[in-house]
């Protein structure tokens, strides 16, 4: 069966049987991505040092707080560190910047609004573990002196570059 012919008024300066349009960028691109090998140890430590780049702590709850008899307020929650280093909290907007940085999209979207980066050295944080930004490197960041806890355990993949955790944000009362 023969294929129909284009219109020349709609596409000048092209044959009848020319493949154009999207379909043909979405093959280029896959064969691309099939034949490129990803160096993932080199984009490890790219994006661990250009995104990584404050100082996280998670601490994980031991116990119940106490309550304090002359203020009749509980105390602070009992808790071990489980892990202070190198990371990165991002919120939506964070995770558009870390694309621009990066130069491809490599979070997709998420109920929750946060997430914490960690290298893959770090260990898994678990449900209810509380996350800190200790020291932020931007002047400018308002993630210090704030609190998360882990809404899930960290998202696993066969490829993994970075710890990704989903977090929400603890308000006091």
């Amino acid at each position: 069966m023969a294929r129909p012919r284009r219109r020349a008024d709609l596409h000048p300066g092209r044959g009848p049987y020319d493949v154009s349009g999207p379909e043909h960028a979405v093959q280029h691109f896959w064969r691309q991505l099939v034949t490129t090998p990803i160096d993932t140890e080199a984009e490890r430590a790219r994006l661990e040092a250009t995104l990584l780049v404050d100082t996280v702590r998670i601490t994980r709850p031991t116990g119940a707080p106490q309550l304090d008899l002359s203020t009749g307020l509980l105390g602070p929650m009992p808790a071990e560190v489980v892990y202070e280093g190198q990371g990165a909290v991002l919120s939506g907007h964070g995770q558009v910047t870390a694309q621009h940085v990066l130069g491809r999209e490599w979070l997709d979207d998420t109920v929750s609004w946060y997430r914490l980066l960690t290298p893959i050295s770090a260990p898994v944080p678990v449900r209810y573990d509380r996350v800190e930004v200790v020291a932020a490197a931007g002047e400018h960041a308002a993630t210090v002196n704030r609190v998360w806890q882990v809404l899930d355990p960290s998202e696993a993949s066969t490829v993994e570059i970075v710890r990704v955790t989903r977090l929400d944000e603890v308000t006091p009362p």
